[in-house]
């Protein structure tokens, strides 16, 4: 017997233990202390008292699963899904969601405080949206058991490798989260079911685009396959053999209930803008569109653009905020480090007849002293950085003059370091911050901060 197994045993042997649950880690799990030491345990809640068994020791803690709740939270719900014990995808379906999103707003508030050393004067409203059914941009994963002698096509199970046996999936677009076992069985009628390791999942508001990573070419009677099953859920197909630059749409004409777009390309609507947006389905787009649609409004409307304005959007993608801040502003300009985003920003202003955006290609995270969209100078900023934040470029920023910025972020900690510096080396005061209710049942947190010049 190895020692991680005989390790595993021994624990499983210690018989349940009570604990009280105090608060709940940004993992989501609850975390208690037993004999000074703290544990985090899996499936317990803030204010909760839970029986337990330990899964894990460390040297500076504990991990634990529940195995019964003798006093539950007022909080607590019963998980819509029923795979929310193994699969990865949610872990926070057992709250409530209005508590979930003051428990986000708390870890955004907390992180300010703590790490930026900043208060913001006003804390915004959550923004909500659909809670079940909102995710349009996904990764699943595929993999052929020999020994179930069956496709499982889904998230990873919760803390490991291994894909989760699951049948559908409630917080996705329904068009594939209630097609996810018909995946499965169209894949396993392939003569390479086990050479497919993913499909992306890309929603346009007409049509979902689906890209299968195929490590093998498929034969014939494969292609037929997948075209019937395509055009049976009017769904757009691709297959991926190597890289982004190796995909192929599979008919994608022949696809007419519901139609695509009128270039026959995956979109999605900004109405309040009177925009359609293009892309391909590898490219980002923002998970909830519902949500997508109330940011980009609340965006425009905290930077206060007026229609002499000149306003810089920073990691622009495809044009997401751009094209919208283009309808208000005299002159909208994105910048994005993805070359092959800023051809398709480019593409979606032309095909929106916008003549007052211009889009630039370069790598916000190098040096950018010498590039030709910092001449001018800027009335407004809007920043969506990746997770890292935008640490590098905050001299720059600052030195830009712009009287207001508008911080989207995907992460707390980062944002909260970069408002910091903002405040205190940059002479901006934080007007408002908030969450956005972007990821429901997960403890991903999406937020927005808007700072002005002193």
């Amino acid at each position: 017997m190895g020692k991680a197994r005989a390790r595993r045993q021994k624990l499983l042997a210690e018989p349940p233990f009570t604990v009280q649950i105090d608060n709940l880690s940004h993992e989501g799990r609850g975390v208690a202390r037993r004999d000074g030491k703290a544990i985090f345990v899996e499936g317990a809640l803030p204010g909760e008292e839970v029986r337990c068994l330990y899964t894990l020791r460390r040297s500076r803690h504990d991990e634990a699963r529940v195995i019964e709740v003798l006093q539950a939270a007022p909080q607590r719900v019963e998980p819509r899904c029923a795979h929310f014990e193994s699969c990865g995808g949610c872990s926070l379906q057992h709250l409530e969601p209005a508590a979930q999103l003051a428990l986000k707003q708390r870890w955004l508030l907390d992180s300010l405080t703590h790490i930026g050393k900043v208060q913001p004067e006003q804390v915004f409203e959550p923004m909500t949206g659909p809670t079940w059914g909102y995710r349009r941009r996904a990764r699943l994963g595929v993999k052929w058991v020999e020994k179930k002698g069956r496709v499982l096509v889904g998230f990873r199970e919760r803390h490991s490798a291994f894909l989760a046996d699951i049948h559908r999936c409630e917080v996705l677009d329904e068009r594939v989260g209630g097609l996810l076992e018909g995946l499965a069985r169209l894949i396993e009628g392939l003569s390479i079911r086990d050479r497919i390791p993913q499909i992306e999942v890309a929603g346009g508001d007409a049509v979902i685009g689906l890209n299968f990573r195929v490590l093998a070419s498929p034969s014939a009677a494969d292609l037929a396959q997948l075209r019937a099953f395509g055009e049976q859920h009017s769904l757009m197909l691709y297959l991926q053999p190597g890289g982004l630059d190796s995909v192929q749409g599979l008919d994608p004409a022949s696809l007419t209930s519901p139609p695509p777009n009128e270039n026959g390309v995956l979109s999605y609507q900004l109405p309040d803008f009177d925009l359609d947006l293009e892309f391909q389905p590898w490219h980002f787009i923002q998970i909830n569109a519902a949500i997508n649609r109330q940011l980009i409004n609340r965006a425009c409307e905290l930077l206060d653009i007026g229609p002499t304005d000149r306003v810089l959007d920073l990691f622009c993608g495809l044009g997401n905020f751009t094209l919208a801040l283009a309808r208000r502003a005299r002159e909208a300009v994105g910048v994005e480090g993805d070359a092959s985003l800023v051809e398709w920003a480019r593409r979606n202003a032309a095909h929106n007849g916008i003549d007052n955006a211009a889009f630039y290609a370069a790598d916000l995270t190098r040096d950018v002293l010498d590039q030709p969209w910092r001449a001018g100078g800027y009335d407004q900023i809007l920043l969506d950085p990746p997770r890292s934040g935008a640490l590098e470029l905050l001299p720059i920023i600052a030195a830009l003059g712009a009287r207001r910025i508008v911080y989207v972020s995907c992460h707390p900690a980062t944002l909260a370091r970069d408002v910091g510096e903002l405040a205190h080396r940059f002479g901006y005061r934080l007007i408002g911050a908030g969450v956005l209710d972007m990821f429901p049942h997960t403890t991903h947190v999406e937020s927005l901060a808007v700072l002005e010049r002193c």
